[in-house]
């Protein structure tokens, strides 16, 4: 399972840069499109992967936790990572404007980092969803405590992205003078 979740890590980044170098290299856009498509069924592989390893007999183990934290993350962040890769494409190969970065200091910076978190939040409780639905489908709470197990830690994290996250809203960085 373990080299599943890793393949499909890499088989997320090939898709997104074949995607993007056949839309702005070649100037093929319907193959970009194909191949931009192909990058969520990575994750549906990746599920499926994993319901048919559960409902087969496996025990739910680390490696499940940690598809389920793919799939969330991917889901969460995939988009907004996709829209990175493409500005930067665009701009390099292309032509297109500058790369936006968000601001820095201030009270944007401050919004940014709260949708930020917010994102943050959805890909754990999408991950958590996923870990959910494992669990039923293994039956027995006993077989999943070690899927549950990064959990913990990823909910530290989560906590301390908040705290800093939110830190901005109540003391917003100024520009260096």
């Amino acid at each position: 399972m373990l080299a599943l979740i890793i393949a499909c890590e890499i088989a997320f980044w090939i898709l997104l840069l074949l995607g993007l170098a056949a839309r702005y290299l070649l100037r093929a856009r319907q193959l970009s499109t194909v191949l931009l498509i192909c990058v969520p069924l990575v994750d549906v592989l990746l599920l499926a992967a994993s319901v048919l390893d559960l409902r087969g007999g496996a025990e739910a183990d680390t490696a499940h936790g940690l598809a389920a934290i793919y799939l969330g993350v991917s889901v969460a962040f995939g988009g907004q990572m996709l829209r990175w890769a493409d500005e930067r494409f665009a701009h390099r190969f292309a032509g297109g404007p500058n790369p936006k970065r968000p601001r820095k200091t201030g009270l944007e910076h401050a919004a940014h980092e709260r949708r930020q978190w917010l994102r943050h939040l959805l890909a754990y409780a999408i991950a958590a969803a996923i870990m959910g639905l494992f669990t039923l489908l293994v039956g027995d709470g006993t077989r999943v405590a070690a899927m549950w197990g990064p959990m913990g830690g990823w909910g530290i994290v989560l906590i301390i992205d908040f705290l800093i996250s939110f830190s901005y809203t109540l003391a917003p960085r100024k520009a260096k003078s």
